[in-house]
């Protein structure tokens, strides 16, 4: 399962997408966060499903390889659905046994919900897909220069982040060779009581703990030695360039937010 997550990876494509500024994309997906916020019917979540799926063609890789990626976290959209049908009270009882119950505004707002979680992590997953790490750093440390004028440490925050999406594919790949040399053995992490289950964990979290320090520690060295200071007065290899294509997408969900707003209930 940990080798089927895709947050964090790249995948080189060349497609509309990946070439887009990643200036754009960061603040399509600002954007795209707050819009769906917006949504409260079955229209609003239907467009909005429509333009998750325009923007994942555009991307030219597969639905299968995302949908696979998504795998997951499926629990965690199915514990929120199941949180919702069983809690959210409201409109018409549907089912009841003694003191569960089950209201259609709970049905509404499970399936709502879960559609949110989805489109989100959808959206932000495909950020992560088509924008190298470098890239995302140079595009945030842009976008939030003006915060410098208030002493906020923006090249470095935006290296932080950078940093911590390039190391999720190595942490899990990690995590996945423990686990197995662990499983070699005798550790069992799939069967038994939940006391068991968290016992087995302790193997697993010491030796990851200690390959993320020392990973960590060889990351300062290295940047140490190739005398990193910090932003200030540093130059850039890559520039970046905003296009038409960035103007025509960031439009498009500017229309997008316009028409969520009047077909609100």
């Amino acid at each position: 399962m940990l080798n089927n997550l895709i947050i964090g990876r790249y995948v080189p494509k060349d497609s509309f997408v990946h070439r887009m500024d990643p200036r754009a994309k960061l603040i399509l997906v600002f954007l795209f966060v707050f819009i769906v916020f917006l949504a409260n019917n079955t229209w609003a979540y239907l467009i909005l499903g429509l333009y998750v799926i325009f923007v994942t063609a555009l991307t030219k890789i597969p639905i299968t390889f995302i949908l696979k990626g998504l795998k997951p976290i499926i629990w965690i959209i199915l514990f929120t659905m199941v949180f919702h049908i069983f809690l959210t009270k409201g409109g018409e009882l549907l089912f009841q046994v003694g003191p569960l119950s089950i209201y259609e505004e709970g049905i509404r707002q499970a399936i709502f919900i879960s559609l949110r979680f989805l489109y989100l992590i959808t959206i932000t997953t495909i950020l992560t897909l088509t924008t190298t790490p470098i890239e995302v750093t140079d595009g945030m440390e842009t976008l939030f220069g003006p915060l410098k004028k208030w002493k906020v440490p923006v090249h470095e925050l935006s290296l932080m982040m950078s940093i911590s999406l390039r190391f999720i594919p190595t942490l899990l790949q990690e995590t996945d060779k423990i686990m197995k040399a662990q499983s070699a053995r005798g550790v069992d992490f799939s069967s038994g009581p939940i006391k068991d289950r968290v016992k087995a964990l302790v193997p697993l979290l010491v030796p990851l703990f200690i390959s993320s320090f020392k990973r960590a520690e060889e990351l300062a060295i290295a940047m140490e030695a190739r005398g990193y200071q910090g932003g200030e007065g540093r130059t850039k290899y890559r520039l970046l360039h905003w296009g038409g294509k960035d103007t025509v997408m960031l439009i498009g969900l500017v229309i997008l937010t316009i028409i969520l707003i009047f077909i609100r209930t």
